[in-house]
């Protein structure tokens, strides 16, 4: 496997966080594994290392952290008991946290978190949460973060249904905050997330998918719901237009670079390491951009055998085609892509005044291509 998710993100500048915050973050994000903590020596592992790169990465909001974390845990409960351990497993899934967390250092590094950012950070956590129970059903995924998906402990039915309960919550939540701004902000996220995931269902199997088509996909997909979440957390600190405006190309270069790395992932990266079923990209027929630059660059020959592989219904393309792609460029030029929206991302802090949390924000874009998680 390639050093770029090999080894550990460097995380500089983070020495003398206190420890006080560092509690805080890694009680964060243990917390949502304790009740389904792997029994595996190796992903027990895994999630003290997550816990600790983390607690490092959301040191400066990470008491506010806490705060959208009970907030989120109190959204979803309900009278019926029979709902209640669906809802629970649900908070579950999100794993990192991130697009909440980017939203309360996007405010900090603007000016101050205000309890408006923590609302906020519970409803792009809710939209996110519900997007992924319904990748997991379009998915036919097994496992999440370590944990069972919905559908595979109950059934698509209740992750069709949860997701609909957690998109539903999260405009009511929105809806209590004074201005109508947020509601109309995420709701255009939210619309744009659900076209991305429609463009690329429809897309599946479709052969001639080209770089600028895919990144157009996951700029809806995943990088809106960053994009937003910075956009937000600038705003409502009272940021100028022109600082939001830079804060909203950061969340949306970095959700790219952390698209591409995820679709890397799910060809060279470790079940136990990344905590859900890989492989199914290419089972499903998604053309990411790894099977992309394969296709651009193999020879004629080469290139008719993997069209037809991809044309059939075969559930041996991931071992068919991992030789071809180890043969071929398209490990490093995945790399080096997500390594430009990084670049990109970075750049674009470039406005904000040298601070813990702008600090923090420089290195979850590190993170967002280093990592092996």
């Amino acid at each position: 496997m390639p050093h770029w998710l090999v080894h550990p993100v460097s995380l500089n500048g983070f020495a003398e966080m206190d420890s006080t915050s560092t509690f805080h973050a890694a009680q964060l994000t243990t917390e949502n594994d304790s009740e389904s903590r792997p029994s595996e020596s190796n992903g027990h592992a895994t999630s003290r290392v997550l816990a600790d790169q983390f607690a490092k990465l959301y040191g400066p909001i990470a008491s506010d952290l806490v705060r959208v974390e009970k907030r989120f845990h109190q959204e979803l409960q309900s009278p019926y008991e029979s709902l209640v351990p669906v809802l629970r497993h649900g908070t579950q899934l999100g794993g990192k946290r991130l697009r909440p967390a980017m939203l309360l250092l996007a405010a900090s590094a603007v000016g101050s978190v205000r309890e408006d950012h923590v609302v906020l950070g519970v409803v792009i956590e809710m939209v996110h949460t519900a997007t992924l129970i319904h990748d997991d059903v379009l998915d036919d995924a097994d496992t999440r973060r370590h944990v069972p998906t919905v559908n595979a402990k109950w059934n698509n039915h209740t992750s069709i249904l949860l997701g609909d309960y957690l998109f539903a919550q999260s405009f009511r939540l929105a809806a209590t905050l004074p201005s109508t701004e947020a509601c109309r902000w995420i709701g255009e996220a939210s619309r744009l997330v659900c076209e991305g995931e429609m463009r690329q269902v429809l897309k599946r199997d479709v052969l001639d998918i080209d770089e600028t088509t895919y990144i157009e996909m996951i700029q809806g997909k995943t990088a809106e719901l960053c994009r937003v979440a910075c956009q937000l957390g600038s705003h409502f600190a009272d940021g100028s237009p022109e600082v939001t405006a830079s804060l909203a190309e950061y969340g949306d270069s970095l959700g790219i670079a952390f698209q591409i790395a995820d679709d890397y992932l799910d060809l060279w990266g470790s079940d136990e390491r990344v905590g859900k079923t890989l492989g199914t990209d290419l089972q499903q027929g998604k053309m990411t951009l790894p099977i992309i630059r394969l296709l651009q660059t193999a020879d004629d020959a080469r290139r008719t055998q993997i069209l037809q592989l991809l044309a059939e219904p075969s559930r041996r393309r991931t071992e068919t085609i991992m030789p071809w792609l180890d043969q071929s460029d398209a490990c490093d030029y995945t790399r080096e892509t997500a390594l430009q929206y990084q670049r990109k991302a970075i750049a674009a802090l470039d406005v904000l005044a040298d601070s813990a949390a702008k600090t923090s924000l420089k290195a979850i874009a590190e993170f967002a291509v280093n990592r092996r998680f």
